[in-house]
C-alpha cells in the first residue's frame, strides 16, 4: 500500500508536468515551500497513525516533485508545421 501511494505521488506530478508543461515559476516555488513546511510541521499525537503518515507522505512527495520538476529546464523539440 505504501509503495503504491508513493509511486502515485511521484507519477501524478510527472504526468501533469508532461501533459500541461511547467506553469508559473511562483507556483512551483510555493509548492516546494509547502512541501518543506508540511515536512517540518508537528502533528498532534492522535494523528500518529499509518494512514496519516501515508497522507502526509503522499502530499509531501507530490508537492516536492511537482515543485522541483516545474523549475527544471526541460528542452522539448517543437515541430513546426510547414505548408
Amino acid at each position: 500500500m505504501a509503495i503504491l501511494a508513493f509511486l502515485l505521488a511521484f507519477g501524478i506530478p510527472c504526468y501533469l508536468l508532461y501533459r500541461f508543461h511547467s506553469q508559473s515559476w511562483v507556483l512551483h516555488v510555493l509548492a516546494i515551500a509547502a512541501a518543506l513546511s508540511l515536512g517540518f510541521v508537528q502533528t498532534p499525537p492522535e494523528w500518529k497513525t499509518k494512514t496519516m503518515d501515508l497522507v502526509f507522505g503522499f502530499a509531501f512527495v507530490f508537492l516536492l516533485v511537482w515543485g522541483v520538476g516545474g523549475l527544471l529546464p526541460v528542452f522539448r523539440h517543437h515541430h513546426h508545421k510547414h505548408a
